[in-house]
């Protein structure tokens, strides 16, 4: 079956405008070279081991292994890393956590926020890319085509459904790509019909502070920022109606923008471009 391609739904709140930050230093240029540096030193040999590893042993058996790589990337991007997670958040219980998408780190900044083995879903195409598109398949990785939504194929839905079966959560980015300027997208609503179908919560994850690290459109990191994991709470899907599935939709994007945007509003040298 072939689906239609899927419409971004806006959840509530006014728009804001566009984020602006000071240009980088000379000095901020120097210390990215540096940056890439230690972090490719860090990725290429723990990328390496655990591609192979996966292949021979369950992704449980190397969540500690996984665990340090995600906290030493953190720490090689020079930020001061903290998580907010709210206490109803249950270590037993799968999520699908919704997160928003402002850069190629963003799963390693969220991932030690709490203890849930989390699999990620990820675009087909991006597996092509050499040695992390190895990475991702050997470690189980669900690949999804774009535009899908909940209109994926039986394949990808008998995957989520097995992770879900082993005690494991799913993490996605329902806003479909990064940011370009700051602010929490539209949120595409198949991962919540997906959500709701595979009898899974759903939980919201808002980052702050990854976007001054890194942003769409530039290779520059800066280093010395406060990222924040601003985990839950959770809202039920089971028992909803489709009508119900597309409100709640706009409430957990609501509450991811509002970190975010709370965020911004504190920030002690962004400016916001007024919206035309």
């Amino acid at each position: 079956m072939t689906a239609a391609a899927e419409v971004p739904v806006e959840g509530g709140g006014e728009e804001l405008g566009a984020v602006v930050l000071p240009a980088p230093s000379a000095f901020d240029r120097a210390a990215s070279f540096g940056l890439w540096g230690l972090g490719v030193s860090w990725l290429v040999p723990m990328l390496s081991t655990m591609t192979a590893l996966h292949k021979l042993l369950p992704g449980r058996e190397l969540e500690p292994l996984n665990r340090l790589y995600c906290w030493g990337q953190v720490k090689l991007l020079g930020a001061r890393w903290r998580a907010e997670v709210h206490p109803s958040v249950d270590p037993a219980q799968p999520y699908m956590f919704l997160q928003n998408h402002t850069n190629h780190f963003d799963h390693v900044a969220c991932y030690n926020a709490t203890p849930h083995y989390k699999q990620g879903i990820e675009l087909k195409k991006h597996f092509r890319y050499p040695f992390y598109g190895t990475f991702m398949k050997a470690r189980g990785t669900i690949g999804v085509e774009k535009g899908q939504g909940r209109g994926q194929s039986p394949e990808v839905m008998a995957a989520m459904a097995a992770e879900v079966a082993r005690g494991h959560s799913i993490l996605g980015f329902p806003e479909g790509t990064r940011t370009r300027d700051g602010r929490v997208g539209p949120f595409r609503k198949g991962l919540f019909f997906i959500a709701r179908d595979l009898g899974l919560p759903v939980c919201p994850i808002a980052v702050t502070g990854m976007y001054e690290v890194m942003r769409k459109g530039s290779l520059m990191l800066r280093a010395g920022g406060r990222v924040t994991v601003h985990v839950g709470p959770a809202f039920p899907t089971a028992g909803l109606d489709d009508e119900a599935v597309m409100a709640l939709v706009g409430d957990v994007r609501d509450v991811v923008a509002g970190h975010v945007d709370r965020y911004w509003a504190r920030h002690p040298t962004a400016r916001v471009e007024p919206t035309r």
